[in-house]
Parts: C-alpha cells; sequence; structure tokens
C-alpha cells in the first residue's frame, strides 16, 4: 500500500469482492432482467453494492425463515477459517490484535448467548494465537474441535485445515490480507 493510497481502500475493495461473492452465490434470489444486476456507486473511491432481491423467488424459497442456530454456527465457522486462511504469514501489530478483538466481540455479541457464553469459556482457556496464517489457522481449528466435542460432533483433523479452508480463489490474490513486516 502506498502512503497516498486511501488506508480504507483495502477494505472496501474486499467488501466489493465478497459482495459479489455473494451476490453470485445467491443470484437465484434476484431477477434476471439488466436491472438485477449490482450496481456500484463511486462516491471518494469507495464501493458499495446495492442489489435488489428478487422477493417472489425469495419467499417461495425455503431461506424465507430466520436462520437455525446450526446454521448460524456454520456459517460463522466458514467465515472465520476462511478469515483465518487469508490472514497474513507476518501480520502486523494490529493484525494480531484485531483478530484477538475479533474473538472476544463474538464472546460477547454472538446472536446466540449459550454459544457466546462457551466460546467464552473455551477463550479464557485457549488464548487467541496469530502470529502467523498457519498459527491462526491451527488454533482456529483446535478451538472448532472443542466446539464440537462439547456438542457431541466429530472433530477435524487439522493438519487438512488448508485442504479444507485454503486461500480464497480470487484474481490476482485481491482476497489476500497483506501483513507488514514490522512485527
Amino acid at each position: 500500500m502506498t502512503q497516498n493510497q486511501n488506508p480504507f481502500q483495502l477494505v472496501f475493495s474486499t467488501y466489493e469482492n465478497i459482495a459479489k461473492c455473494i451476490h453470485t452465490r445467491f443470484s437465484s434470489f434476484f431477477p434476471s432482467s439488466s436491472s438485477s444486476t449490482p450496481s456500484t456507486s463511486n462516491t471518494s473511491d469507495v464501493h458499495l453494492m446495492t442489489v435488489q432481491p428478487n422477493v417472489e423467488n425469495f419467499t417461495k424459497s425455503n431461506s424465507a425463515r430466520p436462520v437455525t442456530k446450526e446454521e448460524l454456527g456454520r456459517s460463522t465457522w466458514t467465515m472465520l477459517h476462511t478469515l483465518a486462511a487469508q490472514f497474513p504469514d507476518r501480520p502486523t501489530r494490529q493484525q494480531k490484535k484485531d483478530v484477538k478483538e475479533l474473538m472476544a466481540i463474538l464472546s460477547r455479541l454472538y446472536p446466540c448467548k449459550e454459544c457466546a457464553d462457551h466460546f467464552k469459556e473455551v477463550l479464557s482457556v485457549n488464548p487467541v494465537q496469530a502470529g502467523s496464517q498457519a498459527e491462526f489457522s491451527q488454533w482456529l481449528c483446535h478451538v472448532h474441535n472443542i466446539v464440537n466435542r462439547s456438542l457431541g460432533k466429530l472433530t477435524f483433523p487439522c493438519q487438512r485445515v488448508d485442504a479444507r479452508w485454503g486461500k480464497l480463489d480470487c484474481k490476482e490474490r485481491a482476497c489476500d490480507l497483506e501483513g507488514d513486516h514490522k512485527l
């Protein structure tokens, strides 16, 4: 990142890539006319995605209901493992601090109070390890397995974590978080 570049540009660019991915994945909920494509409004180099859902398709599907605790959990773990896969090999102090704070925030604000309280207990015994991408991915897999065991579920072999939740397939590595060599 150059000194003249907006420090939030990477965040906004990543948001745009994620929004496009979500739009593509859930395109059946959007009308097929030309007005259904995402539109971006360029305001000071900040790209925001706006889409109009196809309400008719949405209400006819099974997705027109509140998310279950299990769906929320699977989605959250997918997001966290994907974040860990994108985490830099040499994260900055701020990135290490941010990931620890994210876990603390999840333990306080997660929509399932029972899950949040359990995660808080797990974190107290297993503090976040985020010195590198590999360390964070392995720590997260270990913590995910603790939660799975508490739910009577099978555990995942952590040596396969990169094969399961590897780097996102983004053009020109546009999804990668960039660390700084100032440790």
